[in-house]
């Protein structure tokens, strides 16, 4: 049953009126308020900094009129729709109370043309609808994105309350998480887009059928090419969905400009600055995971990026589409292309977009180079100088052009953790002296209906065109008015509906004939919408002079055989223009074996002299291509070859296999170690010609981690010396590291045992600090036969002790804790590293027999207002943090990044992820428990599972570990994280977050 909606009071709310706004507060009267104050809502507007003199922010709404928007949207009323998450994740915030009735989408108006809402009416409450993460007004129907479901409501009187509540997809994954189902948007084509996080795992209809590409292939992440984040688009009545794009992170939102475009942010793995905004090119890989094996961007590959941004998104890799820009550190939300007139000139026809991270939205003026765009950053509004509560959840367009926000208001954003429930803002923003007002939209006369087509709010944008395709013909001649004599947005505008007419392909064909590139770039985008086969067109568009236009050819021929329109396109290519090689590749997917050898022949035999035919055959897929790229490396020296090298990795393994092995014999010395790294080799069954070339190679190594990889990779056991030298003298703790294990696998615990018992104290210490790194059983009862041993000094037995921690050495740890075979001297610091244990079960069986040193209820507010010791924090953290988490170059690569998560979490933020982690975790570092058919059991992060293996990283490791999927039982995600609940006073907790504070870019 659909409940009655209700208006909610606003007593509490006068702080709003029609009186003259005061002045904004000056830095220093701003520092001066509590911290009580600075979070009231009367000082909302105070906290935060508006990038432009010009402009003017006010406040709409606030607690305890909402809270917790997630997401907003504003219908050609003017009314702001509010989708709330009280109830967000509550599995994983039991400390927070729960709205039984569950959460709600709300209505909020002005109705007295004050610029502050005072009326807000509950158009649904439900359960069903808890955390969701889009709210979309299209006419009637109302679309609710809450995985794994999308809602349609149809409120068909128009009484604000929905007659019927329909599913129009369901099997999205991420249940109640950040990553899942996002908004939906109208493009300017009549079709609706939207997109979903790589939790979505794949999208099917209502009635559980998968949704499928145009060859049939089910569109979920276990379907090549599909995986992780993805881009959709459907016409209103849930028909013909398509796959766009794929292979980001967390793509929260899509926009859509006139001309039919794409733009979307996507987040980085957390902590690793690497947040990027994307043109979104049609069937385009975004390079999250590896496109082959969905390995992780930290997995080591030839040709490897020089930054951490570029490795993140493999933007060395061939099918990979580019970044438009990227904005390093953040949690990005809503996202928009502002086509309005009211706001300045610089912010018109610009994606804007808010990151609730840094507490911030931007204006990104993009501008066309070759296939692709550049782009800037204007700062709008900033709450990081002042208020880091502030955190704009999405962006939206009013009817009259001003630009709102919504803003979650949380001293935390990300992971699945909130700290406050009961605020939530909306402001808007506006030039100054420019009052809110939305006159009552007329969709009766054309007239009128142009005019409605043009406005800025996507949700009346809708309603004129589809009331202007309802008209048919008879709104043909001021259609045709609008595209001949408009603005160049305004024309594509009216172009669309006109395509959708009796002659619309007639159109198509006049709009490819126009001067504006972007008309004719809306035309080849038309040409694919109505589903045109005409060859010959595209042939003539193929030679258009706009790289642009070129681009959207390349496009229109996906999964269509057109071998004269894909060369046509190739001669139009120019060396450097990423943007559009990707496009070709795009287009060839699937025919490359017919399109290389055409191209190859029409280049004649010098082809590999033409940089231009060697970036082909770099991005080709044929079945020769291996053999190509070989001749290309032989032709050139060194370094310039790993391009091609890498190339090899995207071709079948067996023709991968054959060609390196071929290069052996021929390849320059220097690229004897890329083909050694890359080759496959099976210990088990070894290729001697293979294997003695690692041995000839392995002592002149110069790269630590190039001579670890190849030693470990082979199992050479005559590289005692260096690996000796690696483990005590190795400046890097992880080369150390890797050596230590490397040493164990390959001459047992035999030396490593007599090292432990050399007679120089200082020497067995140290051999203790670095062979303890090794996590396993062995080793563990080795350090042990040290710390029980009461005849040997009280240093040595320390250190053995205080290296005895580890998540595969901790359990035999235990065993002598409760059997009491702890010497009373060495049991606190037993004590310490089992209350603190990554183990969720060490650590429950050490509060049973220790006593819970973790149960302590920490008083928040009294941290918070604390002051610590930085140096002493920083201790703490290399103590503890770093054994996870990377802090500048610092630490191991398990966990998000630290290295900026003052700029991410306020105080109060970094308190909450401290003391309660379970409640924090980032999206792909969840616990994992991995159980194994021989009984095994281990929890992990699971980095990518493909096709054939599961790919993790263990527990205080940066390195991933590789499992075959045959030898796995199950894998579940479990609630609690991996990152104890470590058993500090409050003294260090404060002196911790202290430290953590100064983390900042």
């Amino acid at each position: 049953m659909f409940k009655k909606f209700t208006v909610l009071s606003l007593l509490g709310f006068s702080l709003f009126s029609c009186e003259k706004k005061p002045e904004l507060l000056t830095d220093e009267q701003y520092s001066q308020l509590t911290d009580e104050q600075k979070r009231s809502s009367e000082h909302a507007i105070d906290g935060i900094v508006i990038g432009d003199e010009r402009l003017e922010l006010t406040l709409f709404a606030s607690e305890p009129m909402m809270s917790n928007p997630t997401n907003m949207d504003i219908d050609d009323r003017g009314r702001i729709w509010i989708a709330e998450a009280y109830n967000y994740r509550t599995a994983l915030n039991p400390r927070n109370p729960t709205r039984a009735e569950g959460d709600r989408i709300l209505i909020m108006e002005d109705t007295d043309g004050d610029g502050v809402a005072d009326e807000s009416k509950v158009f649904y409450q439900g359960n069903d609808i808890n955390a969701a993460l889009g709210i979309a007004v299209f006419g009637d129907k109302v679309y609710v994105s809450v995985s794994p479901y999308v809602y349609v409501f149809t409120d068909a009187d128009g009484d604000d309350v929905p007659e019927k509540k329909e599913i129009l997809f369901m099997g999205v994954g991420g249940v109640q998480h950040d990553h899942g189902m996002h908004s939906f948007t109208f493009g300017p084509d009549g079709k609706l887009y939207f997109n979903y996080g790589n939790a979505g795992e794949g999208l099917h209809h209502a009635d559980g059928t998968p949704i499928l590409d145009p060859l049939g292939r089910p569109v979920n992440n276990k379907t090549q090419p599909y995986k992780e984040g993805m881009v959709f688009r459907m016409n209103p009545d849930g028909s013909d969905v398509e796959v766009l794009g794929w292979n980001f992170r967390n793509n929260y939102e899509v926009a859509t400009d006139s001309y039919g475009r794409m733009w979307q942010s996507d987040n980085d793995d957390d902590g690793n600055r690497s947040t990027r905004i994307n043109y979104v090119m049609d069937y385009g890989n975004y390079g999250f995971k590896d496109e082959f094996t969905g390995a992780d961007w930290r997995a080591r590959r030839i040709n490897m990026e020089d930054s951490v941004y570029q490795q993140h998104w493999h933007l060395n890799d061939p099918g990979v589409v580019p970044n438009l820009l990227q904005t390093y550190a953040g949690s990005p939300t809503g996202i928009l292309v502002y086509e309005g007139k009211l706001l300045p000139e610089e912010y018109q026809n610009q994606v804007i977009h808010s990151d609730a991270g840094p507490n911030i939205v931007r204006a990104y003026p993009t501008v066309p180079s070759g296939a692709g765009f550049n782009a800037k950053i204007i700062n709008l509004l900033d709450g990081n100088p002042r208020d880091n509560w502030f955190r704009p959840s999405d962006v939206t367009v009013a009817p009259d052009g001003s630009l709102f926000i919504s803003d979650w208001y949380d001293p935390g954003v990300g992971g699945h953790a909130m700290g406050d429930q009961d605020k939530g803002r909306v402001y808007r923003l506006a030039p100054k002296g420019v009052d809110y007002k939305v006159s009552k939209p007329d969709y009766t006369s054309i007239s009128s209906l142009i005019n409605l087509l043009q406005s800025p709010n996507r949700a009346t944008h809708f309603k004129a065109f589809m009331a202007l395709v309802e008209k048919g013909d008879e709104a043909k001649d001021a259609l045709e008015k609008l595209f001949t004599a408009g603005e160049s947005r305004m024309r594509a505008r009216a172009f669309w509906v006109l395509t959708k007419l009796s002659n619309g392909n007639d159109y198509i064909k006049t709009a490819s004939t126009d001067t504006d590139e972007n008309i004719r770039v809306a035309a080849i985008r038309a040409y694919r919408n109505n589903k045109m086969s005409d060859v010959s067109f595209l042939l003539q568009m193929a030679g258009d002079q706009s790289a642009q236009v070129r681009r959207e050819v390349a496009l229109a021929i996906r999964y269509k055989s057109s071998p004269e329109v894909w060369l046509k396109l190739v001669d139009g290519y120019e060396n450097g223009d990423r943007w559009y090689l990707e496009a070709l590749g795009i287009a060839a997917e699937g025919f490359w074996d017919d399109y290389l050898p055409k191209y190859l022949e029409a280049s004649g035999s010098g082809w590999m002299e033409n940089q231009v035919a060697k970036d082909i055959v770099w991005r080709s897929r044929a079945s020769n291509t291996s053999e190509l790229l070989g001749k290309i490396i032989l032709t050139q020296p060194g370094r310039n070859n790993q391009a091609y090298y890498r190339a090899l990795d995207f071709q079948s393994p067996a023709s991968k296999h054959i060609t390196l092995k071929s290069l052996l014999a021929n390849a320059p010395e220097e690229d004897q170690l890329i083909i050694l790294r890359q080759i496959n080799f099976d210990q088990a069954s070894p290729d001697r010609d293979i294997l003695a070339l690692a041995k000839q190679t392995a002592g002149s190594i110069a790269d630590d981690r190039d001579f670890l990889d190849v030693v470990s990779k082979y199992g050479l056991t005559d590289q005692k010396v260096r690996l000796e030298k690696l483990i005590y003298q190795s400046d890097n703790n992880q080369h150390s590291q890797m050596a230590a294990n490397s040493f164990a696998s390959l001459y047992g615990m035999n030396d490593i045992k007599k090292a432990f018992a050399d007679s120089d104290q200082a020497k067995a210490i140290l051999s203790m600090e670095k062979f303890g790194t090794i996590d396993n059983e062995d080793m563990a009862k080795l350090l042990a036969e040290v710390y029980t041993d009461e005849s040997k000094s009280l240093e040595t037995r320390t250190a053995a002790m205080e290296a005895a921690k580890g998540f595969n050495s901790e359990p035999y740890l235990m065993e002598l804790a409760k059997a009491d075979k702890i010497p009373a001297d060495m049991l606190p610091i037993a004590q310490k590293i089992l209350l603190s244990s990554w183990n969720g079960n060490i650590r429950s069986e050490a509060n049973e027999k220790f006593g819970s040193a973790t149960a302590k209820q920490y008083d928040i507010a009294k941290l918070v207002a604390a002051s610590g010791s930085i140096e002493n924090g920083k201790t703490i953290a290399s103590n503890y943090c770093v054994s996870c988490h990377k802090i500048g170059n610092e630490g191991i690569d398990f966990g998000p990044g630290l290295t900026e998560i003052g700029d991410k979490l306020s105080k109060e933020g970094l308190f909450n992820a401290v003391i309660n982690p379970s409640e924090g975790m980032g999206f792909g570092y969840e616990t994992q428990l991995v159980k194994m058919k021989d009984g095994t059991e281990f929890t992990c992060i699971v980095n990518s599972k493909t096709e054939n293996d599961l790919v993790v990283k263990l527990v205080g490791s940066s390195e991933q570990k590789v499992y075959k999927l045959v030898d796995v039982e199950s894998v579940t995600q479990l609630d609690e994280s991996l990152m104890p609940k470590f058993p500090l006073s409050e003294t260090e907790l404060v002196d911790l977050v202290s430290y953590l504070e100064t983390l900042r870019k």
